[in-house]
């Protein structure tokens, strides 16, 4: 790891440190050269609304601790990728405020070796919604296609099992750190892809997850993705999010219809009255994508 790298990921992992504040103090410093002296000491307070914040990221800075845990990464498979690396996801850094870093355990070569769609919906998946993955998934893989889903319950975890059942390759995006995969039910599942496929975050390994960090993860699902489809979905339901991402990253949006009388068709059969492709089979996806 380079000392431009390892500085800008320590900055990371600094307390309260948003994407706009580390925007400023590399337009300020783009080296990051005078990240540990007076100089940075001095920009801090204007970026920091509270003493207590200021307080704890000037804690972080100077923290031998985060720089040692930093480099033990890799002892545990972790790749820590910047927006300034060439194995960061070139349709991700295309979108707003992509991540400054991301955390990958599995074959980073997945990030830009295809063609992906982000698979997502309910976390209450009916029978309906998995027999149309297990319909769609086998031809998408066929023809290279990985899948990129959440690690989340129902349709998130049926279409990476679907990618690794036929011998396909599948993305997970997780909300919070690689150290604690949630739900507790996935994690069987997420530790067998950190192996054979591939885990991402944007956020440093040890950050528990919290509720706002699942819907904002969303936003990396579709900006790494050709293509968002959505199986199964209530009206108000987080991967409508995510498909609201894809629309305006200018990304294409397919969704799989479903009963009137059914909750879980009601996401779905809005966001096709709202113009997203109605998709009954595979080739409706392939058609878009390969010709």
């Amino acid at each position: 790891m380079n000392e431009f790298n390892m500085r800008l990921i320590h900055l990371h992992h600094c307390r309260g440190m948003s994407w706009k504040m580390i925007y400023y103090i590399l337009k300020k410093d783009p080296q990051l050269k005078f990240m540990y002296n007076d100089a940075m000491r001095r920009m801090m307070p204007q970026i920091f609304t509270t003493l207590d914040s200021l307080s704890n990221a000037l804690q972080d800075l100077h923290s031998d601790r985060i720089q040692k845990q930093i480099r033990q990464y890799s002892t545990n498979g972790i790749r820590t990728i910047t927006i300034f690396d060439e194995e960061y996801p070139r349709l991700l850094k295309e979108t707003y405020q992509p991540p400054w870093v991301i955390y990958a355990k599995g074959d980073i070569g997945l990030l830009n070796r295809g063609t992906n769609l982000a698979v997502v919906g309910s976390r209450q998946a009916t029978e309906y919604g998995e027999k149309a993955i297990q319909y769609m998934v086998p031809k998408l893989i066929e023809k290279g296609i990985i899948i990129v889903s959440g690690l989340a319950a129902g349709i998130d975890a049926i279409a990476h099992k679907e990618a690794i059942k036929n011998k396909g390759k599948t993305i997970g995006v997780i909300a919070g750190g690689l150290f604690h995969i949630y739900p507790q039910a996935n994690r069987k599942l997420a530790y067998e892809m950190m192996k054979n496929q591939l885990v991402i975050s944007e956020y440093p390994p040890d950050t528990r997850p919290s509720r706002w960090h699942f819907p904002i993860r969303n936003r990396i699902i579709s900006g790494i993705s050709r293509g968002t489809l959505i199986i199964q979905a209530k009206s108000k339901s987080g991967s409508l999010i995510t498909a609201n991402y894809a629309v305006q990253e200018g990304r294409d949006v397919f969704a799989v219809p479903g009963n009137i009388f059914s909750p879980f068709s009601g996401g779905t059969n809005e966001l096709i009255q709202q113009g997203a492709k109605l998709v009954k089979s595979a080739e409706d996806i392939l058609e878009e994508f390969l010709y």
